[in-house]
């Protein structure tokens, strides 16, 4: 396989999680790799811990915090790879999934995005939205418990699908998301209404109205997944007003 990726990881005081990140993804990926770490204005250390101990990291500095899709749109001129991948800061790779989920888009043409399957460092598997976000999905989302999910929890999730083999989804989380350049390219990258939260399914609704997007669960990927809306209201009251965005934009298409 000789095709190119490219990556970008969003930082934001995330100096918790930002080498594990950085160092799983350089030393397990075998395909031709650049990565890009665009830092929104951290006072944790990210940004002297990333240009001291990863020269091949290229860095961009936004000069404050502008979101996460702002952000990772901030690099799209720069984009000339074959296949891009969106990371979160919190993520850790334990082999090379990047060079398969470059082959698994080679061998599918018509498919425009991949997620792979996503657990915890522990190994468990993380309940993640796969169908269209709606009221009553979001509600099972924020009140599950530590429990099992819950019937509309588990339809969100579909898992009410076999789920060891490629499936179609409409829905992407944004902690991993594996695209083709040029589609990332001509959608305009994230939508600029969003700071943060929800611009993943606005994508992947976009990708869907073109291309198909499946889940891939031949490449595992590990997230730390802190759920920091549940515990942070300003974060929350971002979160809700990205859902009435996502909400009106959608309603009307």
């Amino acid at each position: 396989m000789n095709k190119t990726v490219t990556g970008c990881i969003v930082t934001y005081n995330n100096m918790s999680t930002i080498d594990n990140a950085v160092s799983s993804l350089l030393k397990y990926t075998e395909a031709p790799f650049r990565l890009y770490v665009v830092d929104n204005g951290s006072t944790d250390g990210t940004v002297e811990h990333i240009e001291k101990n990863y020269p091949q990291v290229t860095l961009i500095k936004s000069g404050g915090n502008i979101g996460f899709g702002k952000g990772h749109n901030l690099i799209m001129d720069r984009l000339d790879s074959d296949y891009h991948v969106i990371i979160n800061p919190d993520i850790i790779i334990r082999d090379d999934v990047i060079s398969k989920l470059a082959a698994f888009l080679d061998e599918n043409e018509d498919i425009g995005m991949a997620s792979p399957e996503i657990r915890f460092p522990d190994g468990r598997l993380q309940i993640l939205g796969k169908r269209t976000p709606c009221l009553r999905y979001l509600a099972a989302s924020r009140m599950r418990g530590s429990g099992d999910p819950g019937k509309t929890l588990r339809e969100y999730a579909m898992l009410d699908c076999d789920l060891s083999k490629p499936v179609d989804i409409q829905n992407a989380t944004g902690c991993f998301m594996f695209i083709r350049t040029e589609l990332f390219k001509q959608l305009g990258g994230f939508d600029k209404r969003y700071f943060m939260y929800f611009e993943d399914s606005d994508l992947t609704r976009a990708v869907n109205l073109k291309h198909r997007t499946v889940y891939y669960p031949g490449a595992t990927v590990y997230h730390e997944w802190g759920r920091e809306s549940k515990k942070n209201f300003k974060l929350k009251l971002i979160q809700i007003n990205s859902m009435l965005n996502y909400f009106l934009k959608w309603s009307f298409k």
